[in-house]
């Protein structure tokens, strides 16, 4: 999973624009759906087909928000769209049709494919579901969630009354979170001299290794972070930024990041945030905003303060 590439093949801008997945032309969007309804068809299934989901005969609905991205920022284009359409149909179906992982699987095969999982809020459902869950930030929560071979699962409240208590169950997730392996790094450096560091993967935890930032920034760049902490940004899921607080570059890396979390988020699969966040012992702060087509930085007194401090040290 690459930093830089490509853009994929897509419609120009100025055709008109679908209604529901605004990435899409109407033309792309009559054929993304085109390919869902008949995946689903070559599975037996009749769909009914919305904008935003689809339907079958029980009830049961499917979300399109991901699979529309994923299509979208494939950069072989619309060709492509065909596999990747039934791939991801079939693990759906196979994942709701077969035996529930809770089901079948002992307690220690739970607890060692259990990870904390940091979403958006917006996409969780409006019920009482989820909230045992920690929230990192506005915006944010942090759920549990079953790492299957075919999918990710996310626990609800009423699931995890027969694991265990809630605590302890987040600290075997977190330990799990520090074991993963570093799929990708990458530094970003920019003309006027900052710098951040760029974590990527497939694995749907990859930004919500910003939970063990302490222990995952020593471990990448051998040395621990200062007390004034690190500028953080999680765009989407299989995607983390940071930037380590030891000088006044903070400053230009901040400007840095805040484009590159908005450019990030904005059409992605598994979004998270467009923001960047201010890390410091768990705890972050938001530095920036969306504002119209552009982005506006934030920063309270507290943060003002160490900038100055920053900025006093520099030779």
């Amino acid at each position: 999973m690459g930093l830089f590439r490509r853009g994929p093949k897509r419609d120009p801008r100025e055709l008109a624009r679908d209604e529901e997945f605004g990435f899409f032309s109407e033309r792309e969007g009559r054929v993304f759906r085109s390919e869902v309804r008949q995946a689903f068809a070559e599975r037996g299934l009749e769909v009914t087909v919305y904008a935003g989901v689809v339907t079958d005969s029980a009830g049961r609905q499917f979300g399109l928000g991901n699979l529309a991205a994923v299509c979208h920022r494939d950069r072989r284009g619309g060709r492509c769209w065909p596999g990747l359409v039934r791939d991801h149909v079939g693990k759906v179906l196979r994942t709701m049709d077969g035996p529930q992982p809770l089901e079948i699987l002992s307690h220690d095969e739970i607890r060692a494919c259990l990870y904390p999982r940091i979403v958006a809020q917006e996409t969780l459902p409006a019920s009482d579901s989820f909230h045992y869950g920690h929230e990192p930030a506005p915006g944010l929560c942090e759920v549990l969630a079953l790492d299957l071979p075919e999918a990710v699962q996310m626990l609800s409240e009423d699931s995890l009354t027969d694991l265990g208590d809630v605590a302890e169950l987040r600290i075997r997730a977190m330990n799990n979170l520090r074991a993963l392996p570093v799929e990708g790094h990458e530094t970003v450096r920019r003309a006027d001299g900052s710098a951040f560091e760029v974590l990527l993967g497939d694995s749907f935890f990859t930004a919500s290794r910003v939970l063990v930032l302490d222990d995952l920034v020593e471990r990448l760049m051998g040395t621990a972070l200062t007390p004034d902490g690190a500028l953080v940004a999680l765009p989407f899921r299989h995607q983390l930024a940071f930037h380590r607080i030891h000088d006044a570059q903070v400053i230009p890396a901040l400007q840095a990041m805040a484009q590159f979390a908005a450019a990030g988020h904005e059409d992605a699969a598994g979004a998270i945030s467009p923001r960047v966040y201010w890390w410091r012992r768990g705890r972050m702060t938001p530095l920036s905003e969306p504002d119209g087509d552009g982005l506006r930085v934030v920063v309270d007194v507290e943060f003002q303060d160490m900038l100055e401090r920053l900025v006093q040290d520099e030779p």
